[in-house]
C-alpha cells in the first residue's frame, strides 16, 4: 500500500480549479449537444452554458488576470502559473464556444425549422412581415436607440458589460475615408421579435431589426458594413469592511464601480475586418487571447426566450411537486395545527419534488400572522423580486413581533436585490443585520419563537438550498422543519452569534464554518480510517456542488489508501483525482445534471455501521469552510436517513445517466448500459417516486 505522503507533481494530485469549472460547463453543453434532449431544453441549456461563461469570465478570468497583471508568477495549488492557466483557459473557452456555434447552427437550429420554429433574417420576411416588424421598429425599438460616432469630437463610447453591440462602417466624404460608430443593442427589450405568419412560428432576432433600419439612425451616409461584438467586464466586487462603518453604503458605491470594471472578453463575429478588430483591441485594452471570434448570434443566453415556447411536446414532460406527507392533512387557514404537526415530529423535505410553498413558506407566512409567535429570525443569501418570505418578515414586523433578517448583501449577482430588500426591511422595523465582519453569512436558517402555554417553543427551518420560492421549483434541495429543542437551542445561539458577539458558542447537533465545520468533518472521515483499521464497517459517501479544499482531498486520499471507500457526487467544480492507484483508486466520483440544478448537500459516514448523516449549506471549498458562516444539521430520524440513502444510492447507480471521472480527471457521460439500452434520468425516476409515494 502508498504510503499517506506519496509524493507527485501538484498536477497529478489537483485538477486546477478553473479548468475543472470549465469542465463542468462542458457537461452542460453536453446536454445541449444531446439530440435526445428535448428540443427547447436543449436552447435553454445551450443559454445556461452562456450565462454560466458569462460569470466564470467576469469573475474566475478577471481574477487570473489580476494576478498575471499585478506580477503573480507562483504556480497556484494544482501547479499552474497564473500566464500558464489563463493560456490553457483561452484555449479552452474558445474550444467549448466553437462546440456551442456548431451545436447551435448545425443541430438546434434545423430541429427548430423543422419543428415549425424558424429565426429567420430580414431578407427571409415577406412584405408584411417587414410592414409588421417595421412598425415594432419605429414604435418600441427606434426610441431607445442612441448611435454614437467616434471621430475628433466624439472619443470611443463607453462599452458596457455584456451588452450586444453592432460596429457600424459608414462611408466618409472622401472615397478612401471610413466613419466608425456603435449602436447598442437594447438588453431591456426581447430578444426576438414574432411575426405573424400562419402555423410556423418565426421569429427574427431584434439586432437584424436593427441592422436593417441602420438607414433610419444615419440619413443621408453610406452602411458600407456592420459587425456584432460584445464585451465582458471584471464584475468582482472588493469591499474592505475593517475600512468602512457603513457595509450597505460601501455595498452601494461598489456597484457602481463594477459597471466600470476593466474588460477581460471580447467577442466578435467570426467574419470581421482585422482593422476594425485591431481598432476595438487597442480602444478596449484587450489581448488578443481574450477575443472568442464565432458566427453570429453572439449571446445565447437570448435562446432562454426560445425555450419558453408554449410546446409542451419539445419540453420535459410537465410535472406537479407534492405537498409533504406530513402537512397534508392540515387546513390552509389552521396556524395551530401547522405547528402541532411539527411539534410531533421533525418533517424532511426534498424540493422540488415536494413543494417549497406548502412548507417553508408557510412556516413563516404562519408564523407572521399567528397571534402566538413572539419572533422570527432570518437569514437571507437569495430571494426572489416579490417574495412571500420578504413579505412574511414585513407583515410580522408591523403586526409587532421582533423580527431579525441577516441579509447577506455581498452574495454575486444578487447585491443590488438584496440591498434592495435590507433597505424595505429596515424600513419596515426588520433588525436588519448583515452577519460577521469578514464572513459572508451562507447557512440557510429560519427560527420561530412561539407562546405556547406556559412555555416558550422553538421551530426551526434549515435547509440546503436559498428561500427563494422561484428558484425551489428548479433546484433540487433538502431541508428539515423541526421543533427538537436541542437544535432550537443551537439555531438560537447561531442567530445570536450573528447579531451580537458569541465567539465561544458550543452546538450540540449542528457543525458551523469557519468555527467547527472543517474540524468536524475531518474527524469524521479519520474516524472512518480507524473504523476500517479495527474491521468496522466504513465508508464514506458526499454528495456536494463543489470540492477543491486541499486539506479535504488530501484526507479523503488518505482514506482511500487506506481501504475506505469513497463515493462522491459533484455538480460543478471537483478537483479530487478519482481512481488513481496508489493515490485514490478506492475513490469514485460522479456528476449528475438535468432538468433541475442539483444543489443539496450530504455527508454521510458509515460510523461502525450506525449510518451518521448531515445536510446542509456548505461545499468543500476554502471559502465555505474559512470565510463564510455555513451550517451543518446531523439527520436523526431513522426514515430520513433512509431518505437520504435512497436518494445518493439513485445518483451513484449503474442505472442511473451521469458522467463519471477518469484518472486523468476527464469526465465521460454515460447514457447506455452494455446492451445498449437507454440509462435512467435520476430525476425524471424521483418525479415518479414522489408522484406515487402520493
Amino acid at each position: 500500500m502508498h504510503s499517506y505522503s506519496i509524493a507527485e507533481s501538484p498536477r497529478d494530485r489537483l485538477i486546477d480549479r478553473e479548468l475543472s469549472w470549465l469542465a463542468f460547463n462542458e457537461r452542460v453543453l453536453e446536454l445541449a449537444e444531446d439530440e435526445s434532449t428535448p428540443l427547447l431544453e436543449r436552447c435553454r441549456f445551450l443559454g445556461i452554458f452562456s450565462s454560466n461563461l458569462d460569470d466564470f469570465v467576469m469573475i474566475r478570468v478577471a481574477s487570473v488576470k489580476r494576478k498575471i497583471e499585478n506580477g503573480v508568477t507562483k504556480p497556484n495549488s494544482a501547479g499552474y502559473t497564473p500566464l500558464q492557466l489563463m493560456h490553457s483557459i483561452s484555449a479552452r473557452i474558445q474550444e467549448l464556444v466553437e462546440r456551442q456555434s456548431s451545436a447551435f447552427h448545425n443541430s438546434v437550429l434545423p430541429a427548430l425549422r423543422e419543428n415549425g420554429i424558424d429565426l429567420v433574417a430580414w431578407s427571409q420576411l415577406s412584405d408584411d412581415e417587414k410592414t409588421f416588424v417595421t412598425n415594432i421598429f419605429t414604435t418600441k425599438i427606434y426610441p431607445v436607440l442612441t448611435p454614437l460616432a467616434v471621430d475628433p469630437s466624439h472619443p470611443f463610447p463607453y462599452i458596457s458589460g455584456l451588452s450586444l453591440n453592432i460596429a457600424v462602417i459608414l462611408q466618409g466624404e472622401q472615397p478612401d475615408e471610413e466613419l466608425f460608430a456603435r449602436v447598442k443593442v437594447p438588453s431591456n427589450l426581447p430578444r426576438f421579435i414574432q411575426t405573424s405568419n400562419g402555423g410556423t412560428k418565426r421569429l427574427i432576432a431584434i439586432e437584424h431589426v436593427i441592422v436593417a433600419n441602420l438607414h433610419e439612425l444615419f440619413h443621408g451616409v453610406e452602411v458600407k458594413n456592420h459587425y456584432m461584438f460584445r464585451l465582458t467586464r471584471n464584475a468582482d466586487l472588493e469591499i474592505e469592511e475593517d475600512d468602512t462603518d457603513d457595509i450597505l453604503a460601501s455595498m452601494e458605491q461598489e456597484l457602481l464601480r463594477r459597471k466600470f470594471g476593466p474588460p477581460v472578453r471580447l467577442e466578435v463575429d467570426r467574419d470581421m475586418e482585422p482593422e476594425l478588430l485591431t481598432t476595438l483591441m487597442d480602444e478596449l485594452d484587450i489581448d488578443v487571447q481574450d477575443i472568442s471570434r464565432y458566427k453570429s448570434p453572439l449571446d445565447l443566453t437570448g435562446l432562454n426566450q426560445i425555450a419558453d415556447l408554449d410546446i409542451p411536446k419539445l419540453k420535459f414532460p410537465a410535472w406537479a411537486n407534492q405537498v409533504a406527507p406530513a402537512l397534508r392533512a392540515v387546513d390552509s387557514e389552521d396556524d395551530d395545527a401547522f405547528f402541532e404537526v411539527i411539534g410531533r415530529g421533525e418533517i424532511l423535505l426534498h424540493h422540488p419534488y415536494e413543494s417549497f410553498n406548502s412548507s417553508v413558506v408557510r412556516f413563516l407566512e404562519s408564523a407572521a400572522r399567528d397571534p402566538h409567535v413572539l419572533a422570527i429570525k432570518q437569514t437571507l443569501y437569495r430571494t426572489s423580486g416579490d417574495s412571500p418570505i420578504v413579505n412574511a418578515l414585513i407583515e410580522a414586523a408591523e403586526a409587532g413581533k421582533q423580527v431579525l433578517a441577516v441579509v447577506e448583501i455581498r452574495a454575486r449577482f444578487d447585491e443590488q436585490a438584496n440591498v434592495r430588500w435590507a433597505r424595505k426591511l429596515e424600513d419596515a422595523g426588520v433588525h436588519v443585520v448583515y452577519g460577521v465582519v469578514g464572513l459572508k453569512t451562507h447557512a440557510k436558517l429560519s427560527m420561530v419563537v412561539r407562546q405556547e402555554g406556559g412555555i416558550i417553543r422553538r421551530y426551526v427551518h434549515m435547509g440546503t438550498g436559498n428561500y427563494h420560492p422561484k428558484t425551489a421549483r428548479l433546484y433540487e434541495d433538502f431541508g428539515i422543519l423541526s421543533a427538537d429543542g436541542l437544535l432550537g437551542d443551537d439555531v438560537n445561539k447561531l442567530f445570536n452569534s450573528l447579531s451580537g458577539f458569541a465567539p465561544q458558542t458550543h452546538f450540540s447537533r449542528i457543525l458551523v464554518a469557519p468555527r467547527t465545520l472543517r474540524k468536524g468533518l475531518l474527524e469524521k472521515i479519520e474516524r472512518e480510517i480507524e473504523n476500517k483499521k479495527a474491521g468496522k464497517p466504513a465508508f464514506i459517501r458526499m454528495k456536494l456542488n463543489s470540492l477543491l479544499d486541499e486539506e479535504f482531498i488530501e484526507a479523503l486520499y488518505k482514506a482511500s489508501q487506506h481501504g475506505v471507500p469513497i463515493d462522491l457526487v459533484v455538480r460543478g467544480i471537483c478537483a479530487i483525482r478519482a481512481g488513481v492507484p496508489g493515490l485514490s483508486e478506492n475513490i469514485r466520483a460522479v456528476s449528475v445534471l438535468g432538468r433541475f440544478l442539483e444543489h443539496s448537500r450530504i455527508f454521510h459516514f458509515a460510523n461502525g455501521g450506525e449510518d451518521e448523516h448531515w445536510i446542509g449549506s456548505a461545499d468543500l471549498m476554502h471559502r465555505n469552510l474559512d470565510r463564510r458562516v455555513e451550517s451543518l444539521v446531523k439527520i436523526i430520524q431513522p426514515e430520513h436517513k433512509r431518505t437520504l440513502n435512497r436518494a445518493i444510492d439513485g445518483y451513484l447507480a449503474q442505472t442511473t445517466s451521469s458522467w463519471h471521472m477518469h484518472q486523468d480527471g476527464h469526465w465521460q457521460r454515460e447514457t447506455k448500459n452494455a446492451n445498449g439500452e437507454r440509462l435512467d434520468d435520476f430525476q425524471m425516476k424521483a418525479i415518479e417516486w414522489y408522484r406515487n409515494r402520493a
